[in-house]
């Protein structure tokens, strides 16, 4: 049994969502190929074979695979598909626009968001936002499965011994779809899924204004990211890259920092396995209080100037 690991990456750099995938690919417990595709992606592809646990890179490169569209690329994974047992990808944005589409034209099932690999056919995932655990066995020949990257640990550095590099040809295939263009947030502060700090805001904040007033000090003085609740975002304080829950990103963090959140279940799911949960909330009862590490019963807008000055 070989499985595939998909690589998500920029083409120019490999998402942390993958290397935490490759954990999972590897307790699979057979040999672990990478696919690395898009265009100008060899440094991807050498990063990737520096990693414990892959057997070999399959670089594919070419002009229609540079945006990772879910066609051209879902193509190449099924023409790939004669040699392996199971396709794996992180279940972020990248992972849930490709893989369904494979899953359907190999005719199998996926299983999405695993949490843990318990035998190469059985499988653990959260249902019923985070408040149950599902045991998923699959008989389908052919295993399809995405992966939440925050329940797995990274994969460490394999030392001297790189895994070798294999480049294949990839033909131009009949597409429905095409690249327009991409309109990308910039921002200095780090990526929310990969931050190892999160400072995040609530409705409690009252206004956009009022939201990058109170957060963005503390965040500058952490070096954090910042993230926001579903209200917060669809009350138009925060962009909607910003959200944190089961409709959002989920998160990992070393550190989470909910600030006027009042921990609906939506929003736990996607934020209760950070390491440390700090919770800053006027309302003593508010439910964010049952997971947080540290509570703080007080209005934002007077404890995070003081804490933006104790930083």
């Amino acid at each position: 049994m070989t499985t595939l690991l998909v690589a998500e990456h920029d083409n120019r750099t490999l998402k942390e969502a993958t290397e935490r995938s490759l954990t999972a690919a590897v307790a699979f417990g057979a040999d672990v190929h990478v696919l690395v595709a898009g265009k100008d992606c060899g440094a991807v592809g050498e990063a990737v074979s520096a990693l414990a646990g892959v057997a070999k890179v399959i670089l594919a490169d070419a002009d229609h695979l540079a945006h990772h569209l879910a066609e051209p690329l879902a193509a190449l994974i099924v023409s790939l598909a004669g040699t392996y047992d199971a396709f794996v990808a992180p279940a972020t944005t990248f992972g849930k626009n490709v893989m369904p589409r494979v899953a359907a034209l190999i005719d199998v099932m996926q299983v999405s968001d695993i949490t843990r690999v318990l035998a190469p056919d059985t499988f653990e995932r959260p249902i019923y936002a985070g408040n149950a655990i599902e045991t998923v066995s699959s008989a389908d020949a052919k295993k399809v499965v995405t992966v939440r990257a925050s329940a797995f640990q990274m994969a460490p550095a394999a030392g001297a011994a790189a895994a070798s590099i294999e480049t294949i040809s990839v033909p131009v295939t009949p597409a429905a779809s095409a690249f327009v263009s991409a309109e990308l947030s910039q921002s200095a502060r780090p990526e929310l899924t990969a931050a190892r700090i999160i400072i995040s805001g609530g409705r409690a904040f009252q206004s956009a204004e009022n939201f990058n007033k109170y957060l963005e000090p503390v965040a500058d003085k952490l070096n954090a990211a910042i993230g926001a609740s579903r209200a917060a975002v669809d009350a138009g304080y925060a962009p909607n890259d910003f959200q944190v829950g089961q409709t959002g990103k989920i998160v990992a963090p070393d550190l989470y920092i909910a600030c006027g959140i009042s921990g609906a279940i939506q929003h736990l799911a996607g934020m209760k396995e950070a390491k440390v949960i700090v919770a800053i909330n006027k309302d003593p009862e508010a439910p964010i209080f049952q997971v947080a590490d540290y509570g703080m019963v007080g209005d934002v807008f007077e404890i995070l100037p003081e804490l933006e000055k104790a930083l």
